[in-house]
C-alpha cells in the first residue's frame, strides 16, 4: 500500500484518496493527487491588467471609456469616449481594477473591460 502525502494545509497524516483527489479528514482540505507537495505562491507573480482589446495597462496611463457607464446610486452617466488620465491599478472589489478621477464626476473605480488604452 503506497503511503499518501500529509495534508499541505494542516500537516495531518490521516489523508485518504477519493478518486483523483486526496482529502484530509481533519481540515476537509482537498487537493489533486498529482499536485506538488509545496503549494505555489501565485502572489509573487506581477498582476497584469489588460483593457478591452488586450493592451496591457500601467499606472499613469490614459484610457478611453468604450461604453456608457451608469454610476450606481446616482443619475450621472460616464459617456462613451470620455478620456480618463492618470489611472492607478488596484485590487478592487467586484472586478474593479482601475482607480481614477473623472472630470465633472469625481473619484471612482472602473473595470478594465470597459476601457481602451488611448
Amino acid at each position: 500500500m503506497p503511503t499518501l502525502p500529509s495534508c499541505p494545509k494542516c500537516g495531518s497524516e490521516h489523508t485518504y484518496e477519493d478518486g483523483a483527489l486526496l482529502i484530509c479528514p481533519e481540515c476537509a482540505h482537498e487537493w489533486s493527487a498529482d499536485a506538488t507537495a509545496v503549494p505555489s505562491d501565485e502572489d509573487d507573480a506581477p498582476r497584469v491588467v489588460k483593457d478591452s482589446v488586450g493592451n496591457v495597462l500601467a499606472d499613469g496611463d490614459t484610457v478611453t471609456v468604450i461604453k456608457d457607464l451608469k454610476i450606481k446610486g446616482s443619475s450621472s452617466v460616464v459617456k462613451i469616449g470620455t478620456k480618463v488620465r492618470g489611472i492607478r491599478l488596484i485590487d478592487g472589489t467586484g472586478g474593479h481594477d482601475i482607480d481614477c478621477k473623472i472630470d465633472g464626476i469625481g473619484p471612482m473605480q472602473l473595470k478594465s473591460e470597459f476601457v481602451r488604452k488611448a
